[in-house]
């Protein structure tokens, strides 16, 4: 597919991945709409290119919020082609803490619910309309770029929520290619390793180099700029298609 004044909508667009995937695409003459609760760089990234831009605040969680944000984009911009799920929280928490008190229920639930249940609503809702769209000449009506993690594979003490919405994504990517594929609509998944995200900016630098010291190559932690990369890649390339690529630097945890 092609990404030059196509229209692509971005959840957990005004940080880390997401952020960085929209300027990539900005500059490659896409149309974009970040959506997010996340509003503090809004200005900083619209002013970049108003014409192509539209922040709308969104809550992934809420169809009504989802609904309304995909109308506002259509009237702004017409069909949606892509969707890049971006658009998640880290929950880490054992199950039993050092003082006896339990895993909070509460917070498994949430997480699944930001990560797992709102990447699919997204899914299910913006797939309804890029049926509608007109394909292009392979037969494409859309495509659509799932975030889950090495978590999913690999998940450390303290993870348990965060990987099991992380493995759900991969989990679900293959039946829905299946299905929206007679649709003419693409789906992957991206699996990042350990990325220069706000969801590490709590992490102090002695862990930080631990961490870098086990990714064989290239020794550091990843650049959003380079999953903004594999996302133009996917759109890019119609052969991509229910499967998910690691983007770790072969690090194994």
């Amino acid at each position: 597919m092609e990404i030059s004044k196509h229209t692509f909508f971005i959840t957990g667009g005004n940080s880390g991945l997401g952020v960085a995937t929209a300027r990539h695409l900005l500059q490659l003459n896409a149309n974009v709409v970040i959506a997010d609760l996340n509003i503090d760089q809004e200005k900083s990234v619209v002013a970049e290119s108003k014409n192509q831009t539209l922040f709308i605040h969104t809550d992934v969680t809420n169809t009504d919020s989802i609904e309304a944000a995909l109308s506002r984009t259509q009237e702004r911009f017409g069909p949606i082609h892509g969707l890049i799920n971006c658009a998640g929280i880290l929950v880490a928490e054992r199950l039993i803490k050092k003082d006896g008190s339990l895993f909070n229920l509460a917070s498994f639930r949430l997480c699944l619910e930001v990560n797992l249940v709102g990447t699919f609503n997204m899914i299910r809702l913006v797939s309804a309309q890029l049926s509608n769209n007109q394909p292009n000449n392979e037969g494409e009506r859309g495509v659509i770029i799932n975030t889950s993690s090495i978590a999913a594979y690999e998940g450390q003490i303290g993870q348990a929520a965060y990987a099991a919405s992380k493995a759900g994504i991969i989990g679900m990517t293959l039946p829905i290619a299946r299905e929206l594929g007679r649709k003419g609509i693409r789906i992957m998944t991206i699996a990042p390793g350990v990325f220069a995200t706000p969801l590490l900016s709590g992490v102090n630098d002695s862990i930080r180099e631990d961490l870098e010291k086990q990714i064989p190559f290239p020794g550091r932690l990843g650049k959003p700029s380079e999953y903004a990369a594999l996302v133009q890649h996917i759109i890019e390339n119609p052969m991509l298609n229910g499967d998910v690529i690691r983007l770790d630097g072969a690090i194994r945890m």
